[in-house]
């Protein structure tokens, strides 16, 4: 399911669940993917022709947003796991760990000294997911997958792509696997896609939220919070 654990000795007695873009970090990650693989000659350009108009059709909502995001992986089909796993790694040290919101790891470190366990759920990639749980020191990630076939990307996502219902479906499944209930857990995020999550967990936490994700947490009394 995408799950990658990378500390199995993590006491907690609750789970913090944070979101990556636009929450921990001010941009988006699959944006700087697209723009720093056309600047290499990686990507197409038929295929920077669709990833601008996804993007577009995401923000203004003008298509499913679960249809635009199941898209975004397509231009990745073909490329050597090991190029792309370079790419993301520079984009993490060049773009997202230097937008990452000054609060987020004192925020991180409070959980921790809770005994709480820290993980990033998020709908980003796993080679990008995990560079920043490691930075931030966080316990564990789930996210999305590509899949590949002897080595080679094949363009589409191992299973589902981490991602609205998705992403609720996988927190249920990781907090029955470590002993704790949604009611017990914080989720922070940013974007109304985030509402299936933000609905069931003890603690839903707004990082500058979209405007229809800030009138609903508002009205529910949710916490807001304004980084960067």
């Amino acid at each position: 399911m995408g799950d990658i654990t990378f500390k199995k000795d993590s006491a907690s007695n609750y789970i913090a669940f944070f979101d990556l873009d636009r929450t921990l970090i001010n941009a988006v990650s699959g944006t700087e993917l697209a723009k720093e693989a056309w600047k290499r000659g990686i990507m197409r350009f038929p295929d920077l022709i669709q990833a601008i108009y996804l993007s577009l059709a995401y923000k203004f909502a003008l298509k499913d947003p679960l249809i635009i995001v199941n898209k975004m992986t397509g231009w990745v089909k073909g490329l050597p796991e090991g190029t792309f796993e370079k790419l993301c790694l520079d984009v993490y040290n060049e773009v997202l760990l230097p937008s990452l919101h000054r609060e987020a790891i004192p925020e991180i470190k409070m959980h921790k000294g809770r005994c709480a366990k820290v993980v990033l759920l998020s709908s980003s990639l796993a080679p990008i997911c995990k560079a920043i749980a490691t930075h931030t020191g966080m316990d564990d990630i789930i996210c999305s997958e590509l899949e590949a076939e002897n080595g080679i990307l094949t363009g589409f996502p191992t299973g589902k792509l981490c991602f609205g219902d998705e992403k609720l479906t996988r927190l249920k499944e990781y907090c029955e696997n470590n002993n704790s209930t949604p009611e017990e857990a914080w989720y922070y995020a940013d974007a109304d896609s985030d509402l299936p999550v933000l609905s069931i967990v003890g603690f839903p936490v707004c990082v500058n939220p979209e405007r229809k994700l800030a009138k609903i947490a508002r009205k529910y009394g949710w916490k807001i919070y304004r980084w960067g």
